[in-house]
């Protein structure tokens, strides 16, 4: 063709030779269409094979593209001093493979949902990173590229954790910070702490989360189911929300669960009652109390997306997946049997310092999103 000799670069490919009044032109972004001088239009295929193409890499040295008064592109080659509205690249043109999207299943880990996402450029804090999904989430970032603060009451813990990442690759960036969400007043030296990083803040996770617990109040005077699994990450959010719009697109991810079903706000005659939320123990059941905070933890998930998206923060809330073994059911005896029966049938999500660290990250079933349903990949990928 004229237009590779003039470039400097002869055709050697029969096949893609073009009918006559055909040209072949290419976008900014380096796609490959074709224009019909006779029948003035254009289309991506081919005329003659149907296939797309698009152009490989980066201009050749020493070439620049730019754009005349008309608002065509042209290119400049300053060694030969140049132009031509012929991109080089067009010689080194491949084929647009259709590739189907990758299904997601029970099998699916987290560090196959996140091949080939480079997030180098992230800063994340996970709760309760030291075990079970948030230690997976927090190894799947680490490992790509992600600058990940575990947030955890168990400094032990934490660190073993985080030696256990930067085991697997020395060169992560992972850090412990401590945070004990039964204790308003830790949050917020938690939330100063992260400030004085002077750190970005790009995606924050809030997984720490407590069931079948026996009642007790904390020291806010709080019934502790609620306070960790729900209240402590709602402070912690309103806390953080400064640094989110300063390093937006962001995002919030709150682990809820599918048993928020199971339970409403509600008094017998139909009326919201707050002090559902924070029984005395009289009226207290363990599951009923994580219900509810899992309810809340949803609730919360809708109004602050609705507030926040507008300043380029999305917040999503999760069910898990419900065949993991966790430690969660660590706290009442009949629940760690249940799972223990379970647990050949289940991903194992053991505690960071055991042997055997799982690799998966079970593909959870979004909840509810104020966007369309998302599975695991959109929930994790962070293109914003």
């Amino acid at each position: 063709m004229a237009a590779l000799k003039y470039a400097g670069m002869e055709d050697t490919d029969s096949e893609d030779e073009l009918p006559p009044g055909w040209e072949e032109r290419s976008t900014k972004d380096g796609w490959v269409y074709y224009a019909n001088h006779e029948e003035m239009k254009t289309q991506w295929e081919h005329p003659k094979t149907g296939k797309k193409k698009r152009c490989a890499g980066a201009l050749p040295y020493g070439w620049e593209q730019e754009t005349d008064d008309k608002g065509q592109i042209f290119y400049v080659d300053h060694i030969n001093k140049r132009k031509t509205y012929f991109d080089p690249r067009q010689a080194f043109t491949v084929e647009d493979m259709q590739v189907k999207p990758k299904r997601y299943d029970g099998n699916t880990g987290a560090l196959e949902i996140l091949h080939g996402q480079d997030l180098s450029d992230k800063v994340i804090i996970v709760t309760g990173a030291n075990s079970g999904i948030g230690f997976e989430t927090a190894r799947s970032f680490a490992l790509h590229g992600a600058h990940v603060i575990l947030a955890c009451r168990n400094q032990s813990r934490a660190s073993k954790a985080a030696s256990l990442i930067m085991g697997e690759w020395s060169k992560a960036r992972v850090e412990v910070l401590p945070l004990d969400l039964a204790s308003l007043r830790s949050v917020r030296q938690f939330a100063e702490l992260f400030k004085a990083t002077k750190l970005p803040l790009h995606v924050l996770v809030c997984n720490a989360a407590v069931c079948s617990q026996p009642w007790r109040l904390t020291e806010d005077g709080f019934e502790s189911t609620f306070q960790i699994c729900h209240l402590g990450h709602f402070l912690l959010v309103q806390l953080l929300q400064d640094v989110l719009r300063l390093s937006a697109p962001a995002r919030v991810v709150v682990v809820s669960s599918e048993s928020h079903r199971f339970t409403d706000l509600l008094d017998s005659c139909g009326n919201l009652d707050l002090d559902l939320l924070s029984p005395p123990q009289k009226n207290y059941w363990s599951l009923l109390a994580y219900n509810r905070a899992k309810l809340c933890n949803l609730l919360f998930s809708s109004e602050l997306h609705r507030r926040m998206s507008p300043h380029g923060i999305c917040c999503n809330a999760l069910h898990p997946g419900n065949m993991m073994f966790t430690s969660i059911h660590r706290s009442w005896w009949l629940l760690t049997l249940l799972f223990s029966l379970a647990r050949p049938f289940t991903k194992s999500m053991v505690r960071a310092g055991d042997p055997q660290v799982s690799v998966a990250l079970s593909s959870p079933k979004a909840l509810i999103s104020p966007r369309p349903q998302a599975d695991l990949s959109i929930l994790l990928q962070l293109s914003g």
